[in-house]
């Protein structure tokens, strides 16, 4: 069984992932100054999936098989086929601070989708950490929110965050495996999606010409995608889907302060409120230590959703 409290090293690997992802958001707006957003996407995933396909030949990795090979595709498809495709497409009429305050909710998806595969029982303090930190980002994002957003757009906000949720939930579900081979698969998968998006919208197919281009998709691979979601993967093998998927509520405080650090946009002081906000939800959903229980782990809850020694010994 997955324990609910994780050891250092997983939230060491935890805070790195939310600190390398912080950047992603700039690095994107960097991207799409230049390339159209879905054609922007498949770059990004397809140069990640055949760079750590390189890692993985040059280290003699195996590639998934069977219920692994299962498990990397499902979250290529849902982490980063169709939760980009349903995000890019909404972000062509919402603005980005509708956006960020919608997929507040990626934990209280991934809660009840956890609890409906039956990897995870529900537990009310998962659920008040979930709502507390997705007040924190409404307080901080709300009032760049714009009410006059088409109900499409809004849709696929919430359909971009339901697969967010059901990606580290499959990774539970059917574990995928080693984090660099499955990433391999998982963003190669994804980048095929987006890569007929890409053309059933007509977008243009080109390379950068600008330099600072070049530069924010070299993070954007090396870092916004391989790093963050190997480090993504391994602490799911180790922890909740629910509690890793607060990740989503602590980014865009991340990016918040390296925009200003970075391109000086201005902190407000409703910043430090919601940051605390979302802080203490995090803390109460995912580090707080629950009170024991005698009860017995349901039988859906072992078997495919649960990892073993065997499931984490190569990661």
């Amino acid at each position: 069984m997955t324990a609910s409290r994780p050891d250092r090293v997983t939230v060491a690997a935890f805070v790195a992932s939310v600190l390398l992802a912080g950047g992603n958001a700039i690095g994107v707006k960097l991207t799409v100054a230049e390339l159209p957003p879905f054609w922007g996407a498949t770059l990004r995933f397809g140069l990640a999936g055949l760079l750590l396909l390189l890692v993985v030949a040059v280290l003699r990795r195996p590639l998934p098989r069977g219920e692994h090979l299962l498990g990397a595709a499902l979250f290529g498809v849902f982490g980063f086929g169709l939760s980009f495709m349903f995000a890019y497409w909404a972000l062509q009429t919402a603005p980005a601070g509708t956006a960020q305050t919608v997929l507040a909710v990626v934990p209280l998806f991934t809660l009840f989708l956890a609890v409906g595969h039956r990897v995870e029982r529900f537990r009310a303090q998962a659920l008040l950490g979930a709502l507390l930190a997705a007040g924190g980002i409404v307080l901080v994002f709300g009032g760049q929110a714009d009410l006059d957003v088409p109900l499409s757009a809004l849709v696929a906000i919430l359909l971009a965050a339901a697969c967010f949720g059901e990606a580290g939930v499959v990774a539970k579900r059917f574990p995928p495996g080693d984090p660099i081979a499955a990433n391999a698969v998982a963003m190669l998968c994804g980048a095929a999606i987006l890569g007929v998006l890409t053309l059933v919208t007509g977008e243009p197919v080109a390379a950068p010409a600008r330099l600072e281009t070049w530069l924010a998709i070299s993070y954007l691979v090396v870092f916004g995608s391989i790093g963050v979601f190997v480090l993504t993967l391994y602490v799911l093998a180790r922890w909740t889907a629910t509690a890793a998927s607060y990740a989503f509520l602590l980014v865009p405080l991340v990016t918040v302060v390296l925009a200003a650090v970075l391109l000086g946009e201005p902190l407000q002081p409703v910043f430090l409120a919601g940051g605390a906000l979302v802080l203490g939800g995090v803390y109460v959903g995912a580090f707080r230590r629950p009170r024991p229980s005698s009860s017995a782990v349901p039988a859906g809850a072992r078997g495919r959703g649960s990892m073993t020694a065997e499931d984490s010994a190569g990661w």
